[in-house]
């Protein structure tokens, strides 16, 4: 099995006619993803690599019933984008785009829990599931089938860990970018419940940074919900107090979000920690 996303599941691109859409719907087609339609207002007609491109998402959904839609759009037009794919009944929504602005994530994180539908992101890397589907731009060559669950706040740091667990013969279960800025749709819980109902994940990797309460709110819910042997990353023990460290939501305030409070839930929710992310492999290794 896998989480959010299978081997079943049916991709629209929108943006798919950009050079990042080009470059994206190739390398998802190369893993094996089902790419069925894009989306490009204006370039209906047209071909990305075999793919039918349409100009609104319904009526790629109405000719190819996709389910699940990837967003590459430039950031002033995501939030129009997301809003199309909800009302198009999409139920699963993949946003990659950077620097949207608060107040229309805000919005579209809003309706998407209306429209009980699931989004990740924005500013992620999105979800993989080795040998069934990738949506998103995490690079093909890293990933392994296996038994782990990833979920990460950070794209580069996935991918080092992803890539060190790979090479050590643990593959995984499902890769799930959650996105680095301060209001996303897809939690740490939200894959840690899923990771735990999930039959084929035997162990859970969480990569964290500074900022925000994600963290800690994920240590109370180990302690309580979750009976997998959980591992851990915190990025960010060595920032500057007060100085932004890359993502948007990396923010500490008022002394929250911080590397060492992190790190000590965890340690509360007797989660395995790392201070080096290739550290991770050796401590799934070594646990299960």
């Amino acid at each position: 099995m896998s989480i959010f996303v299978d081997e079943k599941t049916t991709v629209l691109v929108q943006g798919a006619t950009g050079h990042q859409g080009r470059f994206h719907i190739q390398q998802m087609l190369n893993f094996g993803t089902k790419v069925v339609a894009g989306v490009t207002p204006g370039k209906g007609g047209e071909e990305v690599h075999g793919v039918p491109v349409f100009d609104t998402v319904i009526d790629a959904v109405n000719e190819t019933n996709a389910d699940t839609s990837l967003v590459l759009v430039p950031a002033r037009f995501a939030k129009d984008a997301v809003f199309e794919a909800l009302d198009a009944d999409i139920k699963t929504i993949v946003v990659i785009t950077e620097h949207i602005p608060f107040h229309d994530a805000m919005e579209f994180v809003h309706y998407a829990k209306y429209k009980d539908a699931i989004l990740i992101g924005p500013n992620c890397p999105g979800i993989a599931s080795p040998g069934k589907t990738k949506v998103g731009i995490l690079p093909n060559g890293i990933f392994l089938e296996g038994y782990v669950g990833v979920a990460s706040r950070s794209g580069t740091l996935t991918y080092e860990i992803v890539n060190s667990l790979s090479e050590k013969g643990m593959g995984q279960s499902t890769c799930v970018g959650l996105g680095g800025d301060p209001i996303t749709g897809t939690t740490f819980i939200d894959a840690l419940k899923a990771f735990e109902e999930d039959k084929d994940t035997k162990a859970i990797v969480l990569v964290g940074e500074i900022g925000g309460t994600a963290e800690e709110d994920a240590a109370e819910y180990i302690k309580e919900f979750v009976e997998k042997p959980v591992f851990a990353f915190i990025a960010g023990v060595t920032a500057p107090p007060g100085k932004r460290m890359g993502h948007a939501g990396a923010i500490i305030a008022r002394g929250k979000g911080t590397a060492k409070s992190k790190i000590e839930a965890f340690r509360k929710a007797d989660v395995k920690l790392a201070c080096f992310p290739n550290e991770i492999a050796d401590l799934v290794e070594q646990y299960c």
